[in-house]
C-alpha cells in the first residue's frame, strides 16, 4: 500500500516496490491484494480463484455444487492442486481442469484470434490480474518475495526488487533467488507447479529465469536496451528505465499490461521437452518486442511489407521465428479479416536446418499445422496448393520445373520468413519463389504487356510480406528488406545488437582472447627450371601442397593440442570443447588423423577428436566418409560431441554456421575468413554456459586487424554509407548494347518469341539460333581482354537487374528483354581457356623447412561506437573506378603521351584491368587481404608484369614503351596494385 515517504525513507527499496504495484493498478487494471490473501499450502490466492470460477462459469459451479454438495469447494481445490502438480501452471491455465461427472472449468480465457465471437471476447475481458507485495510464501520460514503477480488467483510472476541508491543491483536480486529462495518443498517456486517466471530487477536493469535451482539458477537478461545499442535501458522521462515492464510507452505496450501478459501465457511461454529434460521457454524482451512489433505493423498495413530483423547471433532466432510463424497465421486486421493465409519459412542452406525445423514444429499446438518439406519440390508444390498454414523449406526447391507450373496463388497472402537472409535472397531462387507465390495466367495477347507482367512480378508483391532474420545483414540484405529511415537509407525494422548481447552477458565476446600464428615454409624444387612452376595456378597448387604436407599438419596439431591442454581443457570443470576450422575436406580429414596420432604418441588419455565433412573422400588410396571416420552415423555427431567422450571437432564448412554448442570454448582457425564469414564462423563460440566466461581463438591464417575490421559493421546497428544507385542498370545495359557482338534487332526478335507464350522444342531451336549469331561474332574476336570484359559485364547486368527489379517497379520492358536475352547468351558463350591443370607431388617438390610462429596475442574487442558502414552496391562486381583512381590513370596516360608522342586513351589500358582480374581470381586476392602492402607488393609486381606481357600481344607499341620505360612501368604497376587492394578489401566485406 503506497503512501508518503520521509526524506530518510524515500531512497529505500520499498518505494520502488510501491511504485511498480501502484502503476500496475492505475495503468494496467490490476487488483492490489493483501499478502494475507495468499494460501501457502495451495500457493495461490484462493479467494480470487473461487471468485473467477463462480462469476465466469456459474453453470459449471452449480453442477459441481449439486454433485458434491457441501464438499464442492474442497473437491475443486483438491483437483486443482492435483492438476497443478501433474501438469503445471501453464497447462492448467491453457486447458483448465475436469472433475467427475464431466465438469470442465477454465482457469483462464485466452484472447480470441478475432472479435467475431462476442462471447469469447467478453470472457477474455473478465480475466483478473492482481498483485501482492511482501508475500510470505513458506510454511518453513519467514522469507518474503517482494512482488507476486497472479492471473485469476494463480501465481505467474515473482519479482525480487533491489535499490541502486543503497548499493543493491539486479545481481543482488539474482543471488537472493540463488541462495535464499530454495524451491524444495515450496510450490510457489517449484518448476512448472508454481510461478512461470521469476524477475530480478533494480531501477535500471532486469533479468529473468524460469527455473530456480539454488546456486545453479541461470538468469537471462530482459532489457530493452538503450538508444545506442548498448545494454543499459534507455531513460524514460519521469520514470525509471525499467518502466517498460509496467508502463505503456509510445512505441510499445508494457510487458505486464493486460494484453501482453495474457499473450505471454497463451501464445509465448513454451514447455520444451526432449531427451529426459524439460525447459520452460519465456521470451526475452527483444524476442517479445520483435514478434509483437511485426504483428502490430502487419495488422495495420496488411501483406506486401518487408521486415528486416537484425538480432545478434545466439539470441534465440529459431524461437523468435517459431513464435512469429505460429502467431502471424492467426493474425486478423481491424475488420476481423485474416491478414495471411500461409507462413513459409525458407533457408538458403541446401540441407534444411534441423534445429529450426524441430523448434517450429515443437511450438505446434494443433497437429498438422506445420509441414516440413524434407522431400522434393513436388512436396512443396502440394503443400502450397493444399493451403498448408506453416511450411518449412529450402529456397532452392522453388527453382525447379515443378514449381513453375504452380499458378493461381496471387489471391492468397503469404508471410515469407527468411532464415539467415543473405545474397541468395536477391537472386534467381528468390525470384522463383516470388513467381510461384504470385503467378497467374495472363489474359493479354500483347507481347509488351506480357513482358511488363514478367517485370512487375520481380518487384514488391501485394500478397507477400518478407520477414528476414539475420545477425549480419549485407548491403544487399539491407536494401532488399530494410525499411527507409528519415535519412532515406534502409534500416532494420528491429534490432538486438551484438554489442547489447555482449554487454548483457547473454553472449560472450569472441574477440577477447585472439592469438595469431603465421606459418613459414621453404620449398625446394626437385624439377629445376620448370616453367610450369611460374604460373599462378601452379603457385596455388604449391601453396596447397605445403599446407597439406604432414610436417605442416603435425606442427600445427602440436600447437593446437598443447594450447588446448594448457588453457582450455580445464574450463567448465573439464567439459570444455574446441573446434578446428580447416579450408577443405581433405585438410579436415588429415588434421583429424594428425590429432589422433599426436594424442596417442603423447599418451594423452581423455582427449579425443571427431571430424565433420560431407560426402565421401579418398585419401592416400583409402575411401573415407564422416560416419566411417567417427564410427557412428553423422546424424549422431551433435549428440555424441555434447557428451564427455570427445573434446575436439574438426570441420570443413559443416558446422561453421548454425551449430549451437555452448560448451565450445576455443576455436583453431586454419583457413582465410573473409568479412561476413569471419563473424558467422567465430560466433559458434559466443554461447554462454554456466561457468563459461571466456573464449580462446588461435588463428593460423588471419590477422587481428582483419578480424576486427570484419566485425565492425555488425557490432551495433548495421548501416549503409548510401543507397545504391539504380541507374547503374542503364549504364550496364548501354555498355552491353554497344558491344560489337550485340545486334539490337536480334535481341528484339528473341524477346518477341520468348515472351509470346508457352514454349515448345521448336521455340528453343529458334531462340538459340538468334543467340548463336552473337556467339559467332564473339568467337571471331581475338581480343581476349575484350571478351573477358564482356563476360563480366553480362554477369554484372544479370545480378544487378534481378536485385534492382526486386526493390523498384522499373516499368521498362527493354530491360526485361535484355535480361532474358543475355541470360541465354551467357550460357552459350564459350568458357575462358584455362591452362592445363598440374599435379604437385613429392617428386617435384620437397618441403625444405617449415615453422609456425606466434605473431600476436591479446584482445581485439570492439568499444561502443567502434563501427563501420557498409558500402552501397556497385554493379555487383563490375568495380567501377573511384574518382581518385580515374585521376591517377589520367595522369599516367598524360605522362605516357607526353614522353612518347602517343595518343593513348583510357580504353588502351584495359589490359591492366584484365591483368588484375586474372590475378584476383586466385591466391593474389588472399595475399592482398592477409598481408600489408609492403609485404605483398613484390609478388604482385612480378605477377602483374607477366600478365601485362600476355595482354601486349596485340599492342606492340604499348609493349615497347612499358618494357623500356621503367618509370612508366612502375607508375602502372602501383596504380593497378592500389586498385587491386581496394577490390580485395571490398570482396572481404
Amino acid at each position: 500500500m503506497t503512501g508518503a515517504y520521509s526524506t530518510h525513507s524515500i531512497h529505500q527499496e520499498a518505494v520502488v516496490e510501491d511504485h511498480i504495484v501502484a502503476r500496475l493498478v492505475a495503468a494496467q487494471g490490476y487488483d492490489e491484494r493483501s499478502h494475507d490473501a495468499y494460501d501457502k499450502s495451495l500457493a495461490m490466492d484462493r479467494e480470487l480463484v473461487l471468485r473467477f470460477i463462480q462469476t465466469t462459469q456459474p453453470e459449471a459451479w452449480e453442477r459441481l455444487d449439486e454433485h458434491y454438495a457441501a464438499s464442492a469447494e474442497a473437491e475443486f481445490f483438491k483437483r486443482l492442486e492435483q492438476a497443478l502438480a501433474a501438469r503445471g501452471t501453464l497447462q492448467v491455465l491453457r486447458d483448465g481442469i475436469k472433475l467427475v461427472p464431466n465438469i470442465t472449468f477454465n482457469l483462464c480465457f485466452l484472447r480470441p484470434a478475432s472479435g467475431l465471437n462476442p462471447e469469447l471476447v467478453e470472457l477474455y475481458e473478465r480475466n483478473t490480474l492482481s498483485a501482492m507485495r511482501q508475500v510470505r510464501y513458506s510454511a518453513k520460514n519467514e522469507n518474503a518475495i517482494d512482488i507476486v503477480l497472479f492471473l485469476n488467483g494463480l501465481p505467474v510472476v515473482t519479482m525480487e526488487v533491489k535499490n541502486t541508491p543503497t548499493g543493491q543491483t539486479v545481481r543482488h536480486a539474482e543471488r537472493q533467488y540463488q541462495k535464499d529462495r530454495s524451491p524444495a518443498g515450496e510450490p510457489l517456486l517449484t518448476f512448472k507447479r508454481g510461478a512461470l517466471v521469476h524477475f530480478a530487477l533494480d531501477q535500471t536493469r532486469v533479468s529473468m529465469t524460469t527455473r530456480l535451482m539454488n546456486g545453479k539458477t541461470y538468469f537471462l537478461p530482459f532489457n530493452r536496451g538503450d538508444a545506442e545499442g548498448g545494454a543499459s535501458n534507455a531513460e524514460i522521462p519521469g520514470e525509471f528505465p525499467i518502466a517498460y515492464l509496467y508502463e505503456d510507452l509510445p512505441e510499445a505496450c508494457a510487458v505486464l499490461s493486460r494484453d501482453v501478459f495474457l499473450d505471454l501465457v497463451g501464445r509465448f511461454i513454451h514447455l520444451e521437452k526432449g531427451e529426459g529434460r524439460e525447459v520452460m521457454i519465456f521470451p526475452r524482451f527483444h524476442q517479445l518486442d520483435a514478434v509483437r512489433s511485426i504483428l502490430a505493423d502487419a495488422r495495420t498495413h496488411g501483406a506486401g511489407q518487408n521486415y528486416l530483423i537484425q538480432h545478434s547471433a545466439g539470441s534465440g532466432k529459431s524461437n523468435t521465428i517459431a513464435w512469429t510463424a505460429h502467431q502471424i497465421i492467426n493474425l486478423h486486421d481491424d475488420m476481423d479479416q485474416p491478414v495471411f493465409d500461409t507462413a513459409i519459412i525458407v533457408t538458403d542452406r541446401v540441407v534444411l536446418d534441423r534445429q529450426l525445423q524441430n523448434t517450429v514444429a515443437s511450438f505446434e499446438k494443433t497437429k498438422g499445422v506445420v509441414k516440413k518439406i524434407d522431400g522434393t519440390s513436388r512436396d512443396l508444390k502440394a503443400a502450397i496448393r493444399s493451403g498448408a498454414r506453416i511450411i518449412i523449406t529450402t529456397i532452392q526447391k522453388f527453382g525447379t520445373d515443378h514449381l513453375q507450373e504452380l499458378s493461381g496463388q496471387s489471391g492468397r497472402r503469404f508471410a515469407v520468413i527468411v532464415d539467415e537472409a543473405h545474397s541468395s535472397q536477391s537472386g534467381k531462387s528468390a525470384q522463383a519463389m516470388t513467381d510461384a507465390l504470385t503467378r497467374e495466367a495472363s489474359d493479354s495477347d500483347d507481347v509488351e504487356d506480357l513482358i511488363l507482367e514478367y517485370q512487375r512480378a520481380r518487384g514488391p508483391q501485394a500478397n507477400i510480406s518478407f520477414l528476414a532474420f539475420t545477425a549480419t545483414p549485407r548491403n544487399v540484405t539491407l536494401e532488399r528488406f530494410g525499411i527507409p529511415g528519415a535519412d532515406g537509407k534502409p534500416h532494420p525494422f528491429h534490432l538486438y545488437s551484438m554489442r547489447q548481447a555482449i554487454e548483457e552477458g547473454f553472449i560472450l565476446d569472441v574477440l577477447q582472447n585472439y592469438m595469431t600464428y603465421r606459418a613459414y615454409y621453404e620449398l625446394e624444387k626437385a624439377v629445376e627450371d620448370d616453367p610450369e612452376f611460374e604460373s599462378r595456378r601452379a603457385q596455388r597448387k604449391v601453396a596447397r601442397f605445403a599446407s597439406l604436407h604432414p610436417t605442416a599438419i603435425d606442427q600445427k596439431v602440436e600447437v593446437i593440442v598443447e594450447h588446448f591442454r594448457a588453457h582450455v581443457q580445464g574450463e567448465l570443470d573439464g567439459h570444455a570443447k574446441a573446434m578446428v576450422v580447416t579450408q577443405s575436406r581433405e585438410h579436415a580429414l588429415r588434421y583429424w588423423r594428425g590429432l589422433g596420432r599426436y594424442i596417442e604418441k603423447q599418451g594423452y588419455s581423455g582427449l579425443k577428436a571427431l571430424v565433420a565433412f560431407s560426402d565421401s573422400l579418398e585419401i592416400d588410396g583409402v575411401q573415407w566418409t564422416e560416419a566411417e571416420a567417427n564410427g557412428f552415423p553423422e546424424t549422431e555427431l551433435p549428440r555424441r560431441f555434447d557428451g564427455d567422450e570427445f573434446q575436439i571437432l574438426v570441420v570443413a564448412e559443416k558446422y561453421q554456421t548454425g551449430f549451437d554448442q555452448p560448451k565450445l570454448c576455443a576455436m583453431y582457425v586454419d583457413r582465410p575468413l573473409n568479412g561476413l564469414q569471419s563473424v558467422q564462423t567465430l560466433s559458434r563460440l559466443n554461447r554462454t554456459a554456466p561457468g563459461k566466461d571466456r573464449t580462446y581463438v588461435l588463428d593460423f591464417r588471419n590477422t587481428q586487424e582483419e578480424i576486427q575490421t570484419a566485425f565492425k559493421p555488425f557490432f551495433e546497428v548495421t548501416q549503409l554509407e548510401d543507397r545504391s544507385d539504380p541507374n547503374q542498370i542503364y549504364d550496364l545495359s548501354q555498355r552491353i548494347m554497344s558491344a560489337p557482338y550485340i545486334d539490337p534487332e536480334e535481341v528484339d526478335k528473341f524477346s518477341q518469341r520468348f515472351f509470346s507464350g508457352p514454349l515448345v522444342a521448336a521455340d528453343r531451336i529458334a531462340l538459340e539460333g538468334y543467340v548463336r549469331l552473337a556467339v559467332e561474332r564473339f568467337v571471331l574476336d581475338e581480343d581476349e581482354a575484350a571478351e573477358e570484359e564482356f563476360r563480366q559485364l553480362l554477369k554484372s547486368f544479370m545480378r544487378f537487374y534481378v536485385f534492382v527489379a526486386q526493390i523498384i517497379r522499373l516499368e521498362d520492358t527493354d530491360l526485361e528483354k535484355l535480361y532474358a536475352y543475355v541470360s541465354w547468351l551467357a550460357r552459350l558463350l564459350p568458357a575462358r581457356d584455362h591452362p592445363a591443370d598440374i599435379e604437385i607431388t613429392e617428386d617435384m617438390l620437397n618441403l625444405k623447412a617449415f615453422r609456425v610462429d606466434q605473431t600476436a596475442d591479446g584482445s581485439v574487442s570492439l568499444a561502443p561506437g567502434e563501427t563501420a558502414t557498409l558500402q552501397p552496391i556497385t554493379e555487383f562486381g563490375a568495380n567501377p573506378y573511384t574518382e581518385e583512381e580515374e585521376r591517377s590513370l589520367s595522369e599516367i596516360i598524360e605522362s605516357f603521351n607526353e614522353r612518347h608522342g602517343t595518343t593513348f586513351s583510357s580504353e588502351d589500358f584495359l589490359f591492366g584491368e584484365q591483368a588484375n582480374r586474372e590475378l584476383l581470381d586466385g591466391d593474389m586476392m588472399e595475399m592482398l587481404q592477409n598481408n600489408p602492402a609492403n609485404v605483398v607488393y613484390g609478388a604482385f609486381s612480378q605477377e602483374f608484369m607477366r600478365q601485362m606481357i600476355r595482354q601486349f600481344q596485340k599492342s606492340s607499341q604499348m609493349r615497347s614503351i612499358v618494357m623500356s620505360d621503367t618509370k612508366a612501368r612502375e607508375q602502372l604497376t602501383k596504380h593497378f596494385f592500389q586498385r587491386a587492394q581496394r577490390v580485395a578489401r571490398e570482396a572481404r566485406n
